[in-house]
């Protein structure tokens, strides 16, 4: 099983500590990449698939780079709605 593999499959499993590191290195894996919206934005991020034309925002976790359970089920619903994962 490749890396991509194992950080898919622990994604799909909701772990309680999953950093915002890992999810956009697993966006990253589906062809997204990280754009911060400018400087006002606060911690606010996008994750853009120029080539899928899909976006996906959220906000950075903090003070810990650690995601809130809610923001895992919201990005996964977003990865199955999209067709990028199979659970």
């Amino acid at each position: 099983m490749s890396r991509k593999e194992k950080l898919i499959k622990r994604f799909l499993s909701q772990p309680k500590d999953f950093t915002f590191q890992e999810l956009v290195t697993l966006f990253s894996i589906f062809g997204f990449t990280v754009n911060k919206k400018g400087k006002t934005s606060g911690s606010r991020v996008e994750f853009v698939n120029d080539a899928a034309e899909k976006s996906y925002s959220m906000h950075k976790p903090h003070p810990s780079n650690v995601l809130k359970p809610y923001a895992m089920k919201q990005a996964l619903d977003f990865l199955k709605d999209e067709n990028f994962v199979k659970e």
